[in-house]
Order: structure tokens, then C-alpha cells, then sequence
């Protein structure tokens, strides 16, 4: 029989993240998945500021694609000022032609 091999590592090393020292320096963007009592899913778009711990903006529906995320970042953006840094997780929902555009 032919061997298995190990699980596939990261290679070299990761960076720890910066503590942010003042407000508006790292946002988070993060998506939360629940359901209602019919079964239909709904997910929440959160941002937050890294440093102060306020919530930003709160996005809900049962469909929240790029073109609906976009304005409500611009309108964020347009209250708050850019950040210096955004940070979101991996996945595919951030990384959209309306969003990166």
C-alpha cells in the first residue's frame, strides 16, 4: 500500500498582528450566519473598530452580495475617514468586482 503524507504546513513564519495604538488605524470585517424560526438563513455583515471596540456598522439580509456591501463600506468610510488597515477572513465574500472596485 502507498503511504499517506503528512498534512501540507504553512511555510515560513507569520507576522503577529500590530495592537492598534489610536482609533481608525485597523477595522474588522467579519460576517455572522444565523436562521429564522421558518429556516430561512440571514447573515450580518459587522465591522468594528480594532482599537476603540465600536461597532461600526451593522448590515443584515438574507442576500448581502458585493453591490450592497460596497455602498454601506463608502458611507462608513465617508462618517469615519479611511482606515489604515481592513482585515477580513479568507473567504470569497470580500473579494468580489464590486468591492474591489
Amino acid at each position: 500500500m502507498r503511504r499517506r503524507d503528512g498534512q501540507k504546513r504553512a511555510l515560513g513564519t507569520r507576522r503577529p498582528m500590530l495592537l492598534p495604538d489610536a482609533p481608525n488605524i485597523c477595522w474588522s470585517l467579519n460576517f455572522v450566519n444565523d436562521a429564522l424560526t421558518d429556516g430561512r438563513q440571514f447573515r450580518v455583515r459587522a465591522a468594528g473598530d480594532d482599537f476603540s471596540r465600536e461597532s461600526l456598522a451593522l448590515v443584515s439580509g438574507t442576500s448581502l452580495s458585493g453591490h450592497r456591501v460596497a455602498p454601506e463600506l463608502d458611507a462608513m468610510i465617508a462618517r469615519r475617514g479611511h482606515a489604515g488597515m481592513v482585515v477580513s477572513g479568507n473567504g470569497t465574500k470580500l473579494t468580489s468586482l464590486a468591492i474591489l472596485s
